[in-house]
């Protein structure tokens, strides 16, 4: 028999297993999963092959000398062992005549492997060393129906098995019970967050610097480090002789005016009556002008000092000076105290305006492409449940000397007080929307050994899905291996489905 006619029944078992790929997809969802008993029986009552098939076996397999499973008929034998130390797992095949040894090549076999919500998988062989190596790796979990077809001496051999593995039955009713949801893997926006630590500050553009504007002596203070205040509240209180003077200034300017008005008006008088020359009419009106304008000067003196020029006139010291806070916020530093001299530009208050406030962030070298201005920013305390959304308008240009890190500004509404300076932050920043194929709830995230995964449903059975995960925004994850769009997979409570997978014993055994 030529090799093509040793390969029909080879081809045959590899139709039958698609075949049977396609049934196991299509049964309702309530029926259990499908064997490979029956798709071999119809090989063998059609004649996959010229000659009948020898040893089609449905008795248990025997273990091998490998510590497989050992299948035999008629005096050859076949031994099949998953091989995974230090590799991924591949299928090796050892071949047997009437319990001995045979060389790889005495024989042609492929293995047809049938999954829950999967194709068929057909798996061929080529010799090495002293046995039959797959030619793709075996799939974990390692649950299956399994069709073996091997062909030697112009004989057909042909047998089957199932195993399971990291599968657990669990049916409708009892799913309600366990309160696990049940969603499908299918495209998804993957929002990645950048998360960095930080700072509340205060606004910058916000903070003022209180200074007297007039040299004198303090005789009373108010207001303290740490204090809120109103925009012209009286912060403290000096005796300014300047002031004095410039009151006085202003006084003698407002009489001054007074007399000038009054000597215009007589001489307009005398010179409409023709009494008086109008030269004195007009000197007299060129003295009233400049009262005015003397009057006006002293006027702005004052009033550049926030000082009202009618103040003092109600038996108030001339040189008593109340300094006023220019802004509504908090007392941030205090330089003064009772008695005291001070200069018309000392720093004696700073006052912040806390209705706005800033975040302050760290960003490592590493972060530093993904952070731009305008970027959407979540800011929590790390002490309280205190939370707030803002935008980044600042970012340094420059890497820290000693720290090695940038850093970003968030700016925060604050009319309710509840941010404080000095409160340390955890910023989230979303780095970009990425539009991903495939991606599952991270709440479906199991571990079982080493593995990654989640329960994929198919009908009433839960089985381990080990996945090759890719990006993550802490709701939804990335997909790169190991589901596909459509199916369906345990989501919230699927730790209830890891539970009962321990229960039932069906663990990562081979």
């Amino acid at each position: 028999m030529n090799k093509k006619s040793r390969l029909i029944p080879i081809i045959a078992v590899i139709a039958i297993g698609i075949a049977l790929a396609g049934m196991i997809l299509n049964l309702d969802k309530t029926a259990p999963p499908a064997s490979v008993d029956s798709a071999a029986d119809d090989a063998r009552e059609t004649g996959a092959a010229s000659d009948k098939p020898h040893g089609d076996s449905s008795s248990p397999f025997e273990t091998g000398p490998r510590g497989g499973k050992l299948f035999t008929a008629s005096g050859f034998g076949l031994e099949v062992t998953i091989f995974e130390i230090g590799m991924p797992p591949q299928f090796r095949l050892y071949l047997y005549e009437n319990g001995k040894p045979l060389p790889p090549s005495a024989a042609d076999v492929a293995i047809t492997l049938v999954r829950l919500g999967a194709p068929a998988q057909v798996y061929e062989f080529k010799p090495e060393a002293d046995y039959l190596t797959s030619n793709e790796i075996v799939e974990e979990p390692h649950s299956f129906d399994a069709v073996i077809v091997a062909e030697r001496k112009d004989k057909t051999f042909r047998w089957k098995y199932s195993q399971v593995e990291a599968r657990v039955e669990i049916r409708d009713e009892m799913l309600k019970k366990m309160g696990v949801e049940i969603l499908t893997a299918g495209p998804a926006t993957i929002k990645p967050t950048l998360k960095l630590p930080g700072e509340i500050i205060f606004n910058e553009h916000t903070i003022v610097q209180v200074v007297p504007r007039l040299p004198g002596i303090v005789t009373a203070v108010y207001r303290h480090h740490g204090q809120q205040l109103r925009k012209g509240e009286v912060l403290a209180v000096i005796e300014s002789q300047i002031l004095a003077e410039l009151r006085s200034e202003y006084r003698v300017a407002r009489k001054r005016l007074a007399l000038a008005r009054t000597t215009f008006e007589r001489e307009k008088q005398l010179w409409e009556e023709k009494i008086s020359a109008k030269q004195d009419y007009l000197v007299a009106q060129e003295l009233w002008n400049e009262a005015e304008i003397a009057l006006d000067l002293a006027s702005v003196k004052l009033r550049s000092l926030g000082v009202p020029a009618e103040s003092g006139s109600r038996g108030e010291s001339l040189a008593r000076y109340e300094i006023r806070s220019p802004v509504s916020g908090l007392i941030i530093e205090k330089s003064i105290a009772l008695g005291q001299t001070v200069k018309e530009d000392e720093h004696i208050f700073t006052v912040a305006d806390v209705s706005t406030v800033w975040a302050e962030i760290t960003v490592y070298p590493k972060d530093l492409s993904m952070v731009k201005v305008g970027q959407k920013a979540t800011i929590n305390a790390t002490a309280s449940d205190i939370r707030g959304k803002g935008t980044v308008f600042y970012i340094t240009t420059l890497i820290g000397e000693q720290t090695r890190t940038a850093t970003a500004r968030v700016e925060l509404e604050n009319e309710d007080g509840r941010w404080r300076p000095g409160m340390f932050v955890n910023a989230e920043l979303v780095a970009e929307e990425i539009p991903v194929p495939v991606a599952v709830s991270a709440d479906a995230i199991q571990t079982i050994g080493d593995w990654t995964v989640v329960f994929g449903r198919y009908g009433p059975y839960f089985e381990a899905r080990p996945l090759e995960l890719g990006r993550s925004d802490g709701k939804m994850i990335e997909v790169l291996e190991g589901i596909q769009t459509g199916e369906q997979y345990a989501g919230g409570n699927s730790f209830a489905i890891k539970a009962e997978l321990g229960k039932s014993g069906a663990s990562h055994d081979h």
